[in-house]
């Protein structure tokens, strides 16, 4: 493999800002992303897997070691009894798959139509959407585990996939490289959508997975959520916080404390008896509005809970800005807010 030095990586990412890779590998197969990754982790170098680039903030200094750039292809039908087992390659585009699934006729992954990035970032991320997500039709993932420094398959059961969060994000975030993933789809109708503005719009009517589909990308494209070079609004990382889970008692505090003609904060049931709050709700009324300007960044005129860089921003106006609103809704509402991207090239914490 051809390694490149000093690569610019804005360009790579969907929200465009960042320093250079010191240096940069790609790798088309599974034997060349392992080996790339194991050669840097034998020299003590820091290792960075680069897929679609759509939920990442890197540092404006860059990153210090070697990005593996993922570029593997591959969707694989295997028949199992009723269902279908799907294997797709860490590098398949993930809305890509999404189309490719629902013109096959598959059912089961509709809903997450129009999420940026690559397959294999979506168990990492657990990645969801109208109440589905990827921990719904997940059997395995397929991985070189870096401290064993071998190929492994981890059934679903043991990625720790929760809330936006997994065992490669939270427990052992630099232990495993994935590789691919398999999911079980079916075929024939999909499941009733019952979350979120898409259900309002199937609401009465007996929708195909193509029907499903275009709900999904009518909703995030009217909410600038799919990546599209024509429009600026989607020069982000898309949803830049988490929605909050918090205990009954905090939900009464938050709703009386919200101002005078707020619209009403819904909640829904998570687990411990918990519940979520949709985040964008707790910044605008805490006083950051979509379209807030700041320069270089602001949040979206479509989406408060995106930060968007409107041109030439660096990622240190970028953290400024995430900064300023996670700081106001914690003081409006007591509720401090967990970002969603992963932050590359940083030494500690950049929102500390």
């Amino acid at each position: 493999m051809p390694v490149l030095c000093d690569v610019p990586l804005a360009s790579r990412t969907t929200l465009g800002v960042g320093g250079p890779a010191r240096t940069l590998v790609e790798a088309t197969s599974d034997a060349e992303a392992a080996a790339a990754v194991a050669a840097a982790d034998r020299r003590g170098t820091p290792v960075w897997v680069l897929g679609g680039g759509s939920n990442v903030v890197v540092a404006d200094a860059g990153f210090p070691g070697t990005v593996v750039a993922l570029a593997t292809r591959g969707i694989a039908l295997r028949p199992k009894g009723g269902t279908v087992l799907v294997d797709v390659a860490a590098g398949e585009p993930w809305d890509a798959f999404v189309r490719w699934a629902v013109e096959e006729g598959l059912a089961g992954v509709e809903c997450l139509s129009g999420i940026p990035g690559t397959a294999g970032a979506t168990p990492i991320q657990n990645v969801g959407a109208y109440g589905r997500e990827v921990a719904d039709t997940l059997v395995s993932v397929r991985a070189f585990d870096r401290r064993e420094a071998v190929l492994c398959t981890l059934p679903a059961a043991e990625c720790g996939l929760g809330y936006r969060d997994s065992r490669f994000r939270s427990a052992e975030p630099d232990r495993y490289l994935v590789l691919g993933i398999t999911l079980r789809l079916r075929r024939g109708s999909p499941e009733p959508v019952r979350a979120g503005e898409v259900a309002g719009r199937l609401e009465g009517s007996s929708p195909t997975v193509a029907g499903v589909r275009e709900a999904v990308l009518e909703v995030r494209r009217a909410k600038s959520m799919v990546v599209d070079p024509t429009d600026p609004e989607t020069r982000s990382v898309g949803s830049f916080f988490v929605n909050p889970v918090v205990p009954a008692d905090l939900l009464r505090t938050i709703r009386a404390r919200a101002p005078e003609g707020a619209p009403p904060l819904p909640a829904w049931r998570a687990s411990g008896g918990l519940l979520r709050i949709p985040a964008a709700w707790l910044i605008e009324q805490a006083g950051f509005p979509r379209g807030l300007d700041r320069g270089a960044v602001g949040l979206s005129h479509r989406h408060a809970l995106a930060i968007v860089n409107r041109g030439g921003a660096s990622a240190g106006d970028v953290l400024a800005l995430a900064r300023e609103v996670r700081d106001g809704v914690a003081a409006a509402f007591g509720v401090v807010l967990r970002p969603e991207p992963r932050f590359v090239g940083f030494a500690v914490d950049p929102l500390a």
